[in-house]
């Protein structure tokens, strides 16, 4: 009975690793190729929430907890959001253990501005602001390019949001202004690696990011705070291409995660502007991915920063 119990744990413990693989890749006529698949699908899994909160960042209006206070008002920001990436080296697909061929801070420019739409109540509940963000997401990473037809701006891929704020309370003395604010934003598509030029496998993805964020946020003399929480959920069209044989194949995916939010911001008074920056946090989430990455961790959450200028008006 014991050898039993020994022997079925064993074969739970192989089949576990199978189960996470990616069934389109079986298809491959030998183990590298099939392995080559499995990281190409595992590089794009792991890019998809990277690439969702690079976009999308933490507070939709840097160091501000409530709405602008109705028609008339304007707050125009530019940042730059930043993230610590790891991608897998195309050229090492097929090997046990995956190494890095890029790792460091990816920044990513992001303009964004809101408009008072709508006064609400003398509290502040359920008065409006529009929200409206560009992002351009840098090419220079090794091996990434913006794929044929999407919307850049040279060499970058241009993506753009919209949504709005909705206001809970207005802050007065030691009140809190509260707001809860839905953007909708979209990256167009990147690539990453080329089979064609020699890689093994590579990825193409776009995104599609909807954020709900909750902030509070003080003015304090010479400094503004705010601090938050939120969700995100993120969706994309991947595309994975691998070597097999000198034939390319190609698996289709579609990806789906959630990750929750955190952010703390900041914002000192500069005269005309601010100088508001933020600094965030990332859930992380066990994906059971099949390939082993030497250099980093795809289910650890991520730390991100911005850095930027707010005006108002």
């Amino acid at each position: 009975m014991r050898f039993r119990i020994l022997m079925a744990s064993f074969l739970l413990g192989c089949a576990a690793p199978l189960a996470a693989q990616e069934p389109q890749c079986q298809s491959g006529t030998t183990q590298a190729a099939r392995a080559a698949c499995n990281t190409g699908v595992d590089a794009a899994r792991a890019f998809h929430p990277v690439a969702g909160i690079l976009v999308s960042g933490g507070n939709p209006v840097l160091a501000a907890g409530g709405t602008l206070g109705g028609p008339g008002h304007l707050s125009v920001s530019g940042r730059i959001n930043a993230i610590r990436v790891s991608l897998p080296n195309p050229d090492s697909a097929a090997e046990s253990s995956v190494p890095s061929s890029f790792e460091g801070f990816v920044p990513a420019p992001v303009v964004e501005a809101s408009v008072g739409a709508l006064n609400g109540l003398g509290s502040g509940l359920l008065s409006v602001d529009v929200l409206g963000s560009a992002v351009l997401l840098p090419t220079g990473v090794r091996r990434m390019t913006v794929a044929d037809n999407a919307a850049r701006i040279g060499d970058m891929a241009l993506g753009l949001g919209y949504g709005a704020r909705v206001g809970v309370l207005r802050g007065a003395l030691v009140v809190p202004s509260v707001s809860v604010s839905v953007m909708r934003r979209h990256l167009p598509r990147v690539q990453y690696g080329d089979v064609e030029a020699g890689d093994l496998s590579d990825f193409t993805t776009d995104l599609d990011a909807t954020n709900v964020r909750v902030a509070a946020g003080m003015s304090l003399v010479f400094l503004d705070v705010a601090a938050g929480f939120g969700v995100d959920w993120y969706r994309s069209d991947a595309r994975i291409r691998y070597d097999d044989l000198g034939i390319i194949r190609t698996v289709n995916l579609e990806l789906e995660s959630t990750r929750q939010v955190l952010f703390l911001d900041a914002g000192m008074s500069l005269g005309v502007g601010k100088l508001v920056a933020e600094v965030g946090y990332q859930t992380g989430k066990d994906q059971r991915l099949s390939t082993d990455f030497s250099d980093f961790d795809p289910s650890s959450g991520h730390v991100f920063w911005s850095l930027g200028v707010r005006f108002a008006f």
